[in-house]
C-alpha cells in the first residue's frame, strides 16, 4: 500500500501527529527595517497563519533559559551553516516581538550570545562554530552543556556532526532540534527521544523529486557521498523511484565527501545505460562533479536528476538547464505567508541578500523553539519539553510545520518549480509549479518498530 502523499502536480518533469495547540496569530514585529520583498514566483500555495509575536501574559522565569546553536561557520559546509544563524534570530525576534541584544544583524565574528524577552523571562542565544567536524562538535555541545548550562541545543549542517551533536544531547538529556541536517539515521537508527528536527530527512527528499522525475525517465543510475546523509538518500530515492515506476539499472555509486576529480565515477554513469543519473550531494563537490559531467560528455547524453539547489551555486551547475522542473525543499519565492514575507524583508534589508536554501530551517527550529516553551509555560525540564515537543504544531515561514510524535519527524511543505533563468538579482530563478507534503516512512530500528503505530515501517510501502 502507498502511504499517502498529497503529490498532485500540474506540470512535472525531471531532477530532484497528532497537532498541539499552536501560537496565536498576530501581526510580525515592525521595530525592524522593512523593504519590499523581491518579485515572488507565479501561482503561490494559498498563504499559512501568522506565528505569534507576543509572549504570553504572566511567563516569568527564575533564571534566562539558554538555548545552544551549533553550526559551520569555518568547515566546508559553511555556505549552508551561515543561513542558520540570521534566520534563527530572525525566527526568535519574530517570536518574541522583539530584536535581540546583538542588535538587528547578527554577525558570528562580532558575537555568540544574543538575549531576548518573551513575557519577563530572558531567553540567552549562544551560537558555537563546529566546522562540520565531529570532534569539533563535541567540545562545542560539552561547553554549551557544561558551562553555559543550556537547556536546549540546536543543530547543526553535517549530518555525520548531528549524529554526534544527538549521542551528548541524549547522554545529558538535553532536547536537541536538528537543522539543517537531513540524514534519515537522526529520527531512524539512531532516534533518541530528546532529538527532534525541523529540517526534511532523505526520504522526504525524494519523495518530492521521484514522482517528477518518474514521468519522464524509467531507468536510473545514483552517485551520492560515502556518509551517512549519501546513504540515506540513495536508499530513499531506490525506494521512492521505484515505487513510481522507475528502474535502477546499476548498483548506487559511492563516493568519499571529499572527492575533487570524479573522472572514475562518470566513466561508470556512462556505462550504465541510464535515462537519467540522480546526484545527492552536498557542500563544495557538487560543482566539479556537475562540471566532471559535462567534460565527459554525461550531461546531454544522460539526464540530470537532482532537486534545486542553493542560489550562489545554481548558475554553475544548472548554466544549460533552463526550463528544467524539479523539486526544491525552500526557495523563497514559492510560499506566500506572513512569516515568509518577514524572513524575506527582513534579509534582505538587514543582510542584503534573500533567504536561501535552509534559511526556513535556521528560523523553524527558533520558532519551535519558542513554540515549546510557551506551551511548558517557561518550564524548561527535559521532560517538560520533550512532552511539548512530540506532536508539536507551529507556523513557519513554509506554512504548518508538524512534528510527528512517533519518530520526530518534521512533516512540511516542499516545492516542485521550473527554472525559467539563471540572471535574476534576488535569485529568483523559478515558475512555481506545486507543493508537496512528503510523509515518510517511519526508520525507527526495529526494538522501537512499536512507536511507529500504523505508519508505514522502513520503507514506503511497509514490506
Amino acid at each position: 500500500m502507498k502511504v499517502f502523499r498529497t503529490l498532485a502536480f500540474a506540470l512535472v518533469s525531471m531532477a530532484l501527529m497528532l497537532a498541539a495547540c499552536a501560537p496565536a496569530s498576530t501581526p510580525a514585529p515592525t521595530a525592524a527595517p522593512v523593504v519590499t520583498q523581491a518579485p515572488a514566483a507565479t501561482q503561490p500555495p494559498a498563504a499559512a497563519t501568522a506565528a505569534s509575536t507576543q509572549a504570553p501574559t504572566g511567563l516569568t522565569c527564575a533564571q534566562p533559559i539558554k538555548i545552544g546553536l551549533i553550526t559551520d561557520l569555518s568547515g566546508p559546509l559553511a555556505i549552508y551553516g551561515a543561513m542558520i544563524p540570521r534566520s534563527f534570530m530572525l525566527g526568535m525576534e519574530y517570536a518574541t516581538g522583539a530584536a535581540g541584544s546583538a542588535g538587528q544583524v547578527f554577525d558570528s565574528k562580532k558575537a555568540q550570545e544574543n538575549d531576548f524577552k518573551l513575557g519577563n523571562c530572558t531567553i540567552q542565544v549562544f551560537v558555537r562554530d563546529d566546522a562540520s567536524n565531529p570532534d569539533t562538535t563535541t567540545t562545542a555541545a560539552n561547553e554549551l552543556i557544561d558551562v553555559e548550562k543550556v537547556n536546549i541545543l540546536v543543530g547543526t549542517v553535517s549530518s555525520a556532526a548531528a549524529a554526534t551533536l544527538q549521542g551528548i544531547a541524549l547522554q545529558n538529556k538535553i532536547p536537541l532540534i536538528v537543522a539543517p541536517a537531513a540524514a534519515n539515521e537522526i529520527t531512524g537508527a539512531d532516534f533518541n527521544e530528546y532529538t527532534f528536527r525541523v529540517s526534511r530527512n532523505n526520504y522526504q527528499d525524494a519523495m518530492n523529486e521521484c514522482l517528477a522525475l518518474t514521468k519522464q525517465y524509467k531507468t536510473f543510475v545514483q552517485i551520492a557521498p560515502d556518509y551517512a546523509f549519501g546513504h540515506g538518500s540513495a536508499q530513499a530515492f531506490r525506494d521512492a523511484c521505484t515505487l513510481d515506476g522507475g528502474t535502477f539499472v546499476a548498483d548506487d555509486i559511492f563516493a568519499p565527501l571529499t572527492t575533487t576529480d570524479f573522472t572514475p565515477y562518470m566513466d561508470q554513469i556512462a556505462k550504465s545505460s541510464a535515462q537519467a543519473f540522480i546526484v545527492t550531494w552536498a557542500g563544495p563537490g557538487f560543482v566539479p562533479l556537475i562540471q566532471a559531467a559535462k567534460d565527459q560528455g554525461v550531461i546531454g547524453k544522460i539526464a540530470l536528476g537532482t532537486t534545486f539547489i542553493d542560489n550562489k551555486s545554481m548558475p554553475a551547475v544548472y548554466g544549460n538547464a533552463i526550463g528544467t522542473t524539479a523539486g526544491i525543499l525552500y526557495q523563497y519565492a514559492a510560499p506566500k505567508n506572513p512569516i515568509n514575507d518577514f524572513l524575506v524583508a527582513q534579509d534582505k534589508a538587514r543582510y542584503g541578500t534573500v533567504p536561501d536554501l535552509f534559511d526556513a530551517d535556521g528560523m523553524n527550529a527558533a520558532l519551535m523553539a519558542i513554540a515549546a516553551i510557551k506551551k511548558t509555560n517557561g518550564d524548561v525540564s527535559s521532560d517538560a519539553l520533550v512532552k511539548a515537543m512530540e506532536g508539536l504544531s507551529f507556523d513557519g515561514p513554509k506554512g504548518k510545520i508538524e512534528i510527528r510524535p512517533e519518530d520526530h519527524v518534521a512533516i512540511q511543505d516542499m516545492y516542485v518549480l521550473k527554472l525559467v533563468n539563471l540572471t535574476d538579482p534576488n535569485a529568483n530563478f523559478y515558475t512555481y509549479m506545486d507543493t508537496t507534503r512528503p510523509a515518510p516512512p517511519c526508520l525507527l530500528p526495529e526494538a522501537l518498530k512499536s512507536r511507529c503505530g500504523t505508519l508505514p515501517y522502513g520503507n514506503l510501502s511497509g514490506k
